[in-house]
């Protein structure tokens, strides 16, 4: 049961980062809730799945208890081949969408415009950043039809260290056709009306107040009822978790309204003597609601719930349903902020590119001879006719080598 006990948690900047820092982008405006819980869903799948360690064992997915998921679902498998991965499992709605046969056995069968390929194309983040990686954008299908899609890729091992299978799961709407312009609208309403009558001009609607006061309003108001939520979970503490989760909901709902009025929520700090934090937005806004003087730790962790939920791109009003559904609760989400906020492996780019070197298709194939090393480099001369002619011999030098595979990309 969540109540008011604190855990270990270190410093605020350690869970809470700059609004501009977070990897979500704005969500385009056709793309509706079940998309994002599905993109949501998806994520919390693959955590609950960790167990500890860097990454899921691929063991533990299982295609045939995906759910939901799988009609959405492909898996790609780099075990053969870094450069062009295995699909070895597609969907059956990613597959009628793209109107996909049973050809398509790796990334680089995909056609380029079925939507498939908007997946697929971002493996390579993947294999860079060592974590999941969620996107979303706009797209014309190959039936020409407008559509906008949101996705998530997450890695998984089969030996516990390396990233060779990845999990990806994408989910799409077809915008509706626009709806008639509000004077076809009323020229065909009053053809059908009866008898011409004089055209009157309309009065100008009166101009709305400014929109920051509006927003300062709203936001002050927002704050109010979070406060209020707050005091009935600090006395409901040890009985019941769901006043916690409905507050931390609310508190998160001013987050967002404070994005929208950055000068209205500076105004409200101030007035409650709280420092603003460059590197820790949530952290003033969690301060704002329980009260600066609130138990530090705790505060370290309702911030670090509100950065997670902000990572995964939440709506306002999301967060309650989300944390009662999570297994562990608040202790499970900063587990997993702390996870995404330790350092980064570091990727050892050259020794990545001499992998995807090893098993990449050849481009062409010339005869210089005797070469001791794997990987070198040719200088080459572009001819009158586009050709390339070949003018050196193998460089392999260590260090030129080096260099050259730093900025290697197939």
């Amino acid at each position: 049961m969540e109540d008011y006990r604190s855990f270990t948690a270190e410093d605020f900047a350690d869970w809470d980062f700059p609004a501009d820092d977070e990897p979500c982008m704005d969500l385009p405006p056709m793309i509706g809730a079940d998309e994002r819980r599905m993109h949501v869903r998806a994520y919390e799948m693959w955590l609950s799945l960790l167990d500890g360690r860097d990454y899921p064992a691929i063991d533990d997915l299982d295609s045939d208890q995906l759910g939901e998921f799988g009609p959405y679902s492909v898996l790609l498998d780099f075990t053969g081949n870094r450069a062009d991965p295995t699909i070895a499992y597609l969907g059956r709605a990613l597959r009628e969408e793209g109107a996909l046969g049973d050809d398509i056995s790796t990334v680089s069968d995909v056609p380029a415009r079925a939507l498939l390929s908007r997946l697929t194309d971002h493996y390579a983040e993947i294999l860079d950043n060592r974590a999941p990686v969620g996107f979303e954008a706009d797209f014309i299908s190959h039936r020409g039809q407008p559509m906008l899609y949101r996705g998530i890729l997450m890695p998984y091992s089969s030996d516990g260290e390396q990233i060779d299978l990845i999990h990806g799961v994408i989910n799409w709407k077809e915008p509706a056709e626009e709806a008639l312009a509000p004077d076809i609208i009323h020229a065909v309403t009053t053809a059908f009306a009866g008898p011409a009558q004089p055209v009157v001009a309309p009065e100008p609607a009166p101009a709305p107040p400014a929109e920051p006061h509006l927003h300062v309003a709203d936001l002050a108001e927002l704050l109010e009822d979070a406060r209020e939520l707050a005091q009935e979970a600090f006395e409901s503490q040890g009985r019941t978790r769901h006043a916690l989760y409905r507050a931390l909901s609310f508190a998160y709902d001013v987050a967002l309204a404070a994005e929208a009025d950055k000068d209205g929520f500076a105004a409200l700090i101030a007035e409650a003597g709280i420092v603003p934090q460059a590197r820790a937005p949530m952290t003033p806004v969690v301060k704002l609601v329980f009260g600066r003087d609130y138990d530090r730790k705790r505060l370290t962790e309702f911030a670090a719930v509100l950065t997670h939920a902000r990572r995964l791109c939440l709506a306002a009003g999301m967060v309650e349903p989300w944390l009662a559904g999570l297994a562990g609760g608040i202790k499970a989400v900063v587990a997993a902020e702390r996870g995404e906020r330790r350092p980064a492996l570091k990727v050892d780019r050259v020794q990545s590119a001499r992998m995807m070197l090893g098993s990449a298709p050849a481009r062409a194939l010339v005869d210089l001879g005797t070469v001791d090393d794997d990987i070198v480099l040719l200088v080459a001369r572009r001819e009158g006719d586009g050709r390339l002619a070949i003018v050196s011999r193998p460089i392999a030098e260590r260090g030129l080598v080096d260099k050259a595979l730093r900025r290697f990309a197939i």
